[in-house]
C-alpha cells in the first residue's frame, strides 16, 4: 500500500467511524464531544472550550420512528438524524449546536429527543446591515455563556483565536487539496474526495491538517496525467450516498471543484484578521459567506459562481445533487438553471436521499448525460 492509499484510508475510516473517533478522542485527551448540526456553526468556540466539534449530518438509516415527530415532506437529513437521535445515538455529545436558517431545522430544533442538551441559535438573513453582525455577536456570546456552563470552563479570548487559527489553517490546506484533487483525479477519486471532506467533521482540525497535507505533498510527488474521462462540480447540500459517487466514477466522471454544504461551502471563507474581538471577526464571516441557498443573497450569485467555477477548472458540466424537499435549494435551482441555459453550460439535476436503496435511475441518467456531453 502506497503511503497516498494509507492516508486516504485512514481518513476514509475515520469518516465511517465517527463513534470510534469520538471515543479515541475521549481517551485521549479526557474530553467528550460537541455535535454541529447542519448547515453552519461557529465551531471554533467549541474548539475553544477543548471538546471536538462533531458534524451531525444524518446517515443510510430506514426511517420508522422519524415519522411521529417530523412530516414526511421534511429532507431526508433531517428525518436521518431524527431517527438517530430517538435511537440515542447522540446520547453521548455533551451538547448540540442548531442554527436554524429552514423550516425543517426550525421545526427539529423544537423536537430534539435527545438527552445532550441543544443550543439553539439564528443566523441572521438581511445580513449586509451592520446591525445583522452585531445581533450575531450577541447570539454567539449566548452559546459562548451556555457552553462555558456545560463544561464547566471559561472560554478565554485567547482560547479562540488559537482555534480560529487553527481552523484558518485547515480552510487552507482544504482549499488546496480541492485544487490537487482536479490536478490527479486518477489518484483522488470521487469517493476519496469526500472522505477527506467528511473527516474533517470527526477529527480535530489540526490533526486533520497534517494529515491533509502530507496527503497533498504526496501527492504532487507524482506526475500531473491526462484525463480521458469528464470533468464536473457539484453544487448542492450533499453527494451522498456514497452509492451515488460511485456511480460517478463508474462512468469516468471526475469532481473537480464543488459547491457543497457539507464540503467547499465549509472552507470558503475565512475569519478575518483585525482588531476587533474574537466574536465580532466570527460574526463577520456569515456576513461575507456567499453562494448558500440558506445564506439570503438578493443578487443571486451563485449562478455566476458557478460558471466561474467552470471557466476556472475546465469542467465540462455541473452536476445539481438536489436534496429531496430542500425548499432554499428548490428555490434557487430555476435562477442558475436559466444562467447555465443562456451560457450554454451543460448540466444535470439528480435527486439525493440519503434514505435511497436503489440508485438504477440516478445511473441511467448518469451514464446518458456522460455519453451526451
Amino acid at each position: 500500500m502506497s503511503k497516498v492509499e494509507a492516508i486516504l484510508k485512514q481518513l476514509a475510516d475515520v469518516a465511517a467511524n465517527p463513534k470510534k473517533a469520538m471515543d479515541d478522542y475521549k481517551a485521549e485527551t479526557g474530553k467528550g464531544a460537541i455535535g454541529i448540526m447542519p448547515l453552519y456553526a461557529p465551531e471554533e468556540l467549541v474548539h475553544a472550550t477543548g471538546y471536538l466539534p462533531m458534524g451531525i449530518w444524518g446517515g443510510q438509516k430506514q426511517i420508522a420512528k422519524a415519522r411521529t415527530y417530523l412530516p414526511p415532506f421534511a429532507c431526508s437529513i433531517m428525518q436521518q438524524i431524527m431517527e438517530l437521535q430517538c435511537e440515542g445515538a447522540y446520547d453521548d455529545l455533551a451538547a448540540v449546536l442548531i442554527s436554524v436558517p429552514c423550516d425543517t431545522l426550525k421545526c427539529l430544533s423544537q423536537k430534539w429527543k435527545g438527552t445532550s442538551p441543544t443550543i439553539v441559535f439564528t443566523h441572521p438573513q438581511n445580513r449586509p446591515l451592520e446591525a445583522a453582525n452585531k445581533f450575531l455577536v450577541e447570539e454567539y456570546k449566548l452559546i459562548k455563556t451556555k457552553l462555558e456552563k456545560i463544561v464547566g470552563e471559561t472560554i478565554t479570548n485567547s482560547a479562540i483565536e488559537a482555534s480560529i487559527k487553527v481552523y484558518n489553517e485547515n480552510r487552507a490546506v482544504m482549499r488546496e487539496f480541492v485544487k490537487v484533487a482536479a490536478d490527479y483525479p486518477q489518484v483522488i477519486d470521487p469517493v476519496a474526495r469526500h472522505a477527506v471532506f467528511k473527516s474533517r467533521m470527526f477529527m480535530e482540525k489540526s490533526k486533520h491538517t497534517a494529515l491533509v497535507r502530507e496527503l497533498i505533498d504526496e501527492i504532487k510527488a507524482s506526475e500531473v496525467k491526462p484525463w480521458d474521462g469528464k470533468k464536473v462540480i457539484l453544487t448542492g447540500i450533499m453527494a451522498e450516498p456514497n452509492e451515488l459517487l460511485d456511480i460517478f466514477k463508474e462512468f469516468g466522471v471526475a469532481v473537480v471543484a464543488d459547491d457543497l454544504a457539507q464540503e467547499s461551502r465549509q472552507i470558503r471563507t475565512d475569519v478575518i484578521d483585525g482588531e476587533e474581538g474574537p466574536l465580532y471577526r466570527l460574526a463577520k464571516q456569515w456576513q461575507q459567506f456567499y453562494g448558500c441557498s440558506v445564506a439570503t443573497d438578493t443578487k443571486k450569485i451563485r449562478g455566476k459562481m458557478l460558471m466561474d467555477m467552470v471557466a476556472q477548472t475546465g469542467a465540462d458540466a455541473v452536476i445539481v445533487c438536489m436534496m429531496k424537499f430542500c425548499d432554499p435549494e428548490e428555490w434557487d435551482y430555476p435562477v442558475y438553471y436559466r444562467q447555465f441555459e443562456e451560457k450554454g453550460i451543460k448540466s444535470l439535476m439528480i435527486e439525493v436521499d440519503q434514505e435511497a436503496t436503489a440508485f438504477e435511475q440516478v445511473r441511467t441518467r448518469v451514464q446518458s448525460f456522460v455519453e451526451n456531453m
